[in-house]
């Protein structure tokens, strides 16, 4: 029968990327920092429009870093609240901290980092937002510390804040299984995104890469587009550090969540042709297993087969699941794991119109 020959190759390809891909990850251990040698400053660059309640609360977290060389720019895109008042407060007491108004004729994202980027002093750059707070006062140089030699880029992780509610549990589930994804590919050599939010890579990429000018069209895509063209196996590495987890607060309602991560899905038709056929294959084979074994179940073909074949793959994600969730600060996660693995099936189903169809969204 066709349909349960489709059941086993869905199969396959999903324990083919669990065993042979995400397992990675869940054996990595940080490699040993290099030798001792003067850490190069660092420009951290937060673009903010309308922030001032956010910044209040987070950029003396980045601004008291246990590093010895470092600038923090807030670029404002074009406030209207008291983002510009809340920077220079700040700045009477830190001499490290920048106010940069944004002078590109366009606002946005893409221009208020550029912004940032022109005006920053030292090579280094290190990304975050404003609604973010590193986990702890060594973020800078824990990222800092995995890049060497020809080592330019740093993808980090963003943990999104635990807060009650079952659209938190899934945000944060999602946050995880695709941190799964993109830093398990730069394991095996295939890098294909970072995240905005905490993200390091040398000024000298950026120029080489001309900027932000291949899809300055895009109104998202500074962090995922950017590192999808210019990461490779020698240049890219990743942080899977505590101490280098910067938090963000997640949305708390349905419908904003559904905008921001359609905005963000839509950059992924962008990626490079090998990326977007393997992430094609890996969401095909995960809907396709669950829909075609439970298609063969209502028919009554082969139901012991089926849910052997299903059984052996649900161990597989929960064993690596058990591995990686605590170490993405998700161990509350793990005991669910097998009922948001299946609840993933409908987020592609949600979201296949925004991929379809694309969706021109802005920046804020």
């Amino acid at each position: 029968m066709l349909l349960f020959w489709f059941f086993v190759a869905a199969t396959a390809v999903q324990l083919s990327f669990w065993t042979g891909l995400f397992a990675r990850l869940a054996f990595f251990r940080m490699p040993p920092p290099p030798a001792a040698a003067e850490p190069p400053p660092v420009s951290v660059i937060i673009c903010a429009r309308n922030e001032a309640d956010n910044l209040s609360k987070n950029l003396h977290h980045f601004l008291n870093q246990n590093y010895r060389s470092f600038e923090i720019i807030v670029v404002n895109d074009y406030s209207t609240d008291q983002t510009r008042q809340v920077v220079l407060d700040f700045s009477a007491k830190y001499p490290n901290l920048r106010l940069i108004e944004n002078q590109n004729v366009s606002s946005g994202k893409k221009a208020a980092l550029a912004t940032g980027i022109a005006a920053a002093q030292f090579d280094w750059i290190a990304l975050s937002d404003a609604d973010c707070c590193p986990a702890t006062p060594h973020w800078i140089a824990t990222m800092q510390q995995a890049l060497h030699d020809d080592v330019q880029i740093a993808l980090g992780y963003s943990p999104y804040v635990r807060q009650k509610g079952i659209l938190n549990a899934f945000i944060r589930f999602e946050t995880a299984y695709t941190a799964l994804q993109y830093l398990s590919f730069a394991l095996a050599g295939l890098p294909y995104m970072g995240v905005g939010r905490n993200l390091v890579y040398h000024k000298a990429l950026y120029y080489r890469a001309g900027g932000f000018r291949k899809h300055a069209h895009i109104a998202s895509g500074d962090d995922d587009l950017f590192v999808n063209a210019i990461a490779s196996k020698s240049n890219t590495t990743i942080v899977l550090n505590t101490n280098a987890f910067v938090y963000s607060q997640p949305k708390e309602r349905w419908k904003s969540y559904y905008y921001q991560k359609a905005r963000h899905l839509t950059t992924a038709t962008h990626y490079r042709r090998v990326h977007r056929w393997m992430l094609g294959a890996l969401a095909a084979s995960h809907a396709g297993h669950y829909a075609a074994g439970v298609l063969l179940l209502v028919m009554g073909h082969m139901p012991f087969t089926v849910l052997f074949t299903c059984l052996v793959r649900m161990v597989v994600v929960i064993w690596i699941y058990h591995r990686v969730l605590p170490r993405l600060q998700a161990t509350d996660l793990v005991k669910w794991a097998p009922l948001l693995d299946i609840c993933y099936v409908f987020f592609y189903f949600v979201f296949a119109p925004a991929l379809l169809i694309g969706r021109k969204n802005q920046w804020k």
